[in-house]
Order: C-alpha cells, then sequence, then structure tokens
C-alpha cells in the first residue's frame, strides 16, 4: 500500500469549515469527519505522537482523502451525517436503525378514520406520537376500538360497503359506512373522545362519558348508559395501567451503556404527558472509541436522520463536546427552540435514572446473546472442520398456499446474529404453481446474478428442504469456481418435524452431518432456518392478503374509484357484480351499456 502523503495534501488545505473524508487502497470511505477549521482538525492526525489507538490505526490504513467546503459549522453537521449514513465507514460509530417512528393516524375524512402511519406526514389529518415501535401502535389501536366505536378499516373496504361488517357486531365500530346506524354528530362525538385520549386527557374523556351516562339514564336510555359505562370501565383499566409522566409534555431521555466493544443507548419517548415506551439501540463500535465519541456520534445520527421528531427537551446522560452547535442545528432542523438537560432535577432525574437502568440491562442481556452466538458458530466451525471463521451464512425458504402467491426468503447472518438489512424476498411468477424445485432456482439466480459479486456470496447456504431442493443450489453453483462456492448444505426437517430431529445434509456427497439435539451449532443452523421460514411466511401471508383484498373490478380500464364503488353498492358487492348480466351492470348509475359488455367481458375471461 502506497503511503499517503499528506504533507502535500496540508499544504493547500483550507481552514474553512467543512468534511473530510479517508480512503482506504480499494477506494472505500473509512472514516467522515467535521471540522470548524479543516486544516487545521485534519492536520491532528498526523502529530508524531498520538496516544488514541484508533487514531493510529485510521492513520496507519489512509490511502487518500478529500474535503467538501461548507458556509457553516450546521452544514458540516447535516453533510456529516448524510455522508455517515451512505457510506457506513469502518471507523465512524453507525446507528443500525435509522427508520423512522410510527404514529397514529386520524384522518380528516367526513367519517375520519383511525390508523398506522409510518413516513411523510402529507396526508391530512392529525399525527400522534411517536411510538417507539409498530408493536405499540398496534397495541393503541386494539385498545381504543374496544373503547371508541371509531372506524379503522382501509378507505377502498368502507367506501364499498352496503351492510355493517363484523367489527360492527363486535360492537368495535359504529359502521359510518352504512346509513342508519350512527349519525355524523355521534360519530364526531367519539372521534373527538378519541383524539382527547391520544392527547393524554385521559382524566377529561371519563369526565365527558360519565355525564353522557347520567343524562342517558335519566332520558330512560338505558342501553346507551350501559354502552358509556362499559366504555368508562375500559379507559379506567387502561388508565391504572398507565405511566403519566408528570408535567413534562414533550421530552426525549437518553441512557447510556458500554461494555468492551459494545454500546447500548437507550431512548425514552414522552409526548402529550404520557411515556410512549422506549427502544434499545446499538450501534456499530469501531475499537478503541472513547465513551463521549461513541454517544455524541450516535446522538447526532439519531437527529439529523431527517425521519426522527425532535422534541422540544432532551435529557442526557453525559455532556456534548460542541453542545452550543448542536442545540442550534437540532433547533434549525425542528424550526423552535431546542433544550438539553443533564437530568439534574428530581422529575428528570428519575427519567435519566431509568433510562440508564434499562442501557444497562439492555447491553448486559445483548453481550450474553452474542457470547451465546459466538460459541455456537465456534462449535459449527469445529463439527465442519473449516479452516477458516464462518462470517457470513445466509438460508434459504419457499412459502406459498397451493403454489399461489409463492415468496422465497433469503436471510443472512454474520457473527452478530441476524443481519436484516441484507434480508431479502422475491415474489416467484412465471412456474408451475406448487413446484418449489423451480421457485429455489430461480430464488437463487436473482439473488447471485453473477460471479464477480463476491461480497453477497456467504461462506454457508443453507437450504431448507431435503436433497430435491439442494439439488436445485448444487446445479447452480455447478459451473461457478470452486474458490467462489459457498458450502451448501440442505436442511431437512425430521419425521415428526420436531426441533433437534433434522437432517442436515452435505451438497455433491449427500452425506448426513451428525449432531447431538443439544449442540450449539444446531442451536445456530435452527435459528436462521426458523428465521428464513418466518421471513418467508410473513412476505407469503402479506401478498395473499393484497391479492385477497385487491379487487378484479381495479384492472378494468375505464373503471375509477366512484364507479367501482357505485358498481359494488347497487350490485350487493363483488359476488353480486360477477354474477350480474350485462343489462344489469348498464342499469348501474353511470355505467354504459359498451362499459357494461367491458366489466363483463373482464370478468368472465
Amino acid at each position: 500500500m502506497s503511503q499517503f502523503d499528506y504533507t502535500a495534501f496540508l499544504r493547500n488545505l483550507t481552514a474553512q469549515p467543512g468534511v473530510y473524508r479517508m480512503y482506504n487502497d480499494q477506494g472505500d470511505v473509512i472514516y467522515v469527519g467535521k471540522a470548524k477549521n479543516l486544516k487545521k482538525r485534519v492536520s491532528s492526525y498526523f502529530r508524531k505522537h498520538v496516544d488514541n489507538a484508533k487514531t493510529r490505526s485510521l492513520v496507519a490504513t489512509i490511502a487518500d482523502m478529500d474535503v467538501t467546503v461548507v458556509n457553516s459549522e450546521t452544514e458540516a453537521f447535516l453533510l456529516e451525517n448524510n455522508f455517515i449514513k451512505k457510506y457506513k465507514p469502518r471507523y465512524n460509530v453507525v446507528m443500525r436503525d435509522d427508520k423512522s417512528y410510527p404514529f397514529i393516524f386520524l384522518s380528516s375524512h367526513n367519517h375520519p378514520r383511525l390508523s398506522f402511519h409510518r413516513g411523510p406526514q402529507k396526508q391530512k389529518g392529525e399525527y400522534f406520537g411517536p411510538y417507539p415501535s409498530a408493536w405499540a401502535v398496534r397495541e393503541s389501536l386494539r385498545t381504543m376500538q374496544k373503547i371508541f366505536p371509531v372506524r379503522q378499516c382501509e378507505d377502498s373496504y368502507y367506501r364499498s360497503r352496503s351492510r355493517p361488517c363484523l367489527q360492527y357486531q363486535m360492537k368495535r365500530c359504529s359502521a359510518p359506512c352504512v346509513e342508519g346506524y350512527v349519525s355524523d354528530e355521534e360519530y364526531d362525538e367519539q372521534v373527538d373522545l378519541a383524539r382527547l385520549f391520544l392527547n393524554g386527557k385521559n382524566q377529561q374523556v371519563i369526565g365527558t362519558l360519565v355525564k353522557k351516562m347520567e343524562q342517558a339514564s335519566d332520558d330512560l336510555n338505558f342501553e346507551a348508559a350501559a354502552r358509556f359505562r362499559d366504555q368508562i370501565t375500559v379507559l379506567r383499566k387502561v388508565q391504572e395501567r398507565q405511566w403519566v409522566a408528570g408535567t413534562q409534555d414533550e421530552m426525549d431521555i437518553f441512557g447510556f451503556a458500554v461494555r468492551g466493544n459494545m454500546a447500548c443507548i437507550q431512548v425514552m419517548f414522552i409526548r402529550d404527558s404520557q411515556l410512549l415506551g422506549s427502544k434499545s439501540y446499538f450501534p456499530k463500535v469501531p475499537a478503541a472509541s472513547s465513551e463521549d465519541e461513541i454517544f455524541e456520534s450516535f446522538f447526532l445520527q439519531f437527529y439529523l436522520s431527517g425521519n426522527k421528531i425532535i422534541p422540544k427537551q432532551i435529557v442526557i446522560p453525559r455532556p456534548l463536546s460542541e453542545e452550543d452547535s448542536i442545540v442550534e442545528v437540532l433547533s434549525e432542523e425542528a424550526k423552535r427552540k431546542v433544550k438539553l438537560f443533564k437530568g439534574a432535577r428530581e422529575e428528570k432525574r428519575r427519567y435519566l435514572k431509568l433510562a440508564q437502568t434499562n442501557a444497562q440491562n439492555a447491553l448486559d442481556a445483548q453481550y450474553s446473546q452474542q457470547k451465546s452466538v459466538h460459541a455456537r458458530y465456534i462449535d459449527l466451525e469445529d463439527i465442519l472442520d473449516l479452516e477458516q471463521p464462518i462470517s457470513r451464512m445466509e438460508c434459504f425458504d419457499i412459502s406459498h398456499t397451493s403454489g399461489q402467491q409463492t415468496v422465497a426468503s433469503c436471510v443472512v447472518f454474520n457473527r452478530d446474529g441476524p443481519l436484516k438489512s441484507d434480508y431479502r424476498r422475491y415474489n416467484i411468477e412465471g412456474i408451475t404453481p406448487g413446484d418449489d424445485y423451480a421457485a429455489m432456482a430461480q430464488a437463487l439466480k436473482r439473488r447471485y446474478k453473477s460471479v464477480q459479486e463476491a461480497s453477497k456470496i456467504p461462506d454457508i447456504l443453507f437450504i431448507d428442504g431435503g436433497k430435491g431442493q439442494l439439488g436445485q443450489a448444487e446445479s447452480f453453483f455447478s459451473d461457478w469456481p470452486d474458490n467462489t462456492k459457498p458450502l451448501l448444505i440442505g436442511v431437512a426437517k425430521g419425521t415428526t418435524r420436531k426441533p433437534g430431529l433434522e437432517t442436515l445434509i452435505l451438497a455433491d456427497s449427500h452425506e448426513t452431518i451428525p449432531m447431538p439435539g443439544h449442540a450449539p451449532a444446531l442451536h445456530l443452523i435452527q435459528h436462521i432456518r426458523d428465521e428464513s421460514h418466518r421471513f418467508a411466511i410473513t412476505g407469503h401471508r402479506a401478498r395473499r392478503q393484497k391479492a385477497k383484498t385487491s379487487s378484479s373490478l381495479e384492472d378494468i380500464p375505464g373503471i375509477g374509484a366512484k364507479r367501482r364503488q357505485s358498481l359494488l353498492k347497487f350490485l350487493g358487492g363483488l359476488q353480486g357484480v360477477k354474477k350480474a348480466s350485462k343489462d344489469d351492470i348498464a342499469n348501474v348509475p353511470g355505467i354504459s351499456q359498451e362499459l357494461a359488455e367491458i366489466i363483463y367481458d373482464h370478468l368472465h375471461l
């Protein structure tokens, strides 16, 4: 490797603010940094005496550098974050999960709908959250269904109803889709109560319902009084389970724990005076990184990734090196004043202590799991008598229902366990329904397109199935050079399909690999096999549900949402449309005789 000529590079380097990138001899970005003064900051890496082991290792690997000059330190923060997100450099602390948080969305329709939402907030309506996970949102929506009979169905389903659905029968919706079941005023009252509930005004909701119950009782409307009583009962139970966040209206609290080269950051979310939950993060930490560097790098990436809501108050467990500049950047991004706190006062100190405890517990659990995974890898390497350590494994599985909506999954494990960012699903088309061998062949062809894509080729490729499925993988890799092929292993379920009775089949020789049911290596194989099975089934179910809920009317040219709604309403649903004659279809308002013939022909091909 040629030595980087840093003296020539520094000679012409500007003293303006900017972002610098360091490259290795393969041209990969290995580190991204920002600076108020580029010349001063970059020069510090090349001093004669550098105490930090990480910096010494980094400098020894540099083959080239470049810089991007910006107008301000704020721009430098943002550009640095974008580069880290794009390149995921080896020597930077990298946040692994940059997904946006989910919200509960209340639409602005005539009959508003409550639903799960993730992503840009472009639709008209109100957004409540953020929640720490999709599970937390769905759990909240399930709870709200039991309290407020506000619809949660898709708009297409709502528009096509001619009679109430099962949710109405279960008293979880007031059937606004059908006339005569609930007035607009009554429905809007329930929407207002749901809105108050989502804003943390539980006591106000209960007070309103108590008055309504008493009024209904005075009017001798005992059925309505009983309904309000049931709402109050469920609300009180929910209130008992909730932890109300005192006087804090909007706040994030960070906990931080480090052990060796592992770190855990716990983030707790308070919105509308309620603790909505918390989430643990385990960023990628380069060796010999300081605790301050780990936390500060994560903190900036967390809020500057463009998909996180920045609250008014943030409680942090340790000081930041450029706190004033960071507050300025956050306030500019949030378009309002943002304050940082160290948790000195009683209430904030209580939450900070809880976040720290949760971070330590999550780190201990992750550390134990990684030790377990590491031991399983070592056991598998011993059993297979491998010369090199396993760095990457993949597993394929096929899922379908009677050959329909076939989906192939590919899951990836590295030394830390599941590598979910590399998971892939493939919708299988153009094969005989139920032909798992052809499905496997197509999935392999789409996953491994060429020998040149060496980064995608795993050390071991597991195929969930017997010799037939394994044979497809053998055939696919038959003309590849031996030094590029993965080790192929088939995982066949035992006769009773119980864990521990799997048969492991080596490619080519088709010899079975003896492995006791309690072996750590077998537990690792079961884990990757079960994960591929779960991932395939999830994809297949989603595809099957999409096929089931999409109307065959959507594919007919000239039929938009209004005409579909008229057809379904006047002919009694999709089955009624299919059974109708051309004349019956032509009698629907907005449908001409010519269009009726097109619809009839399309449905009876």
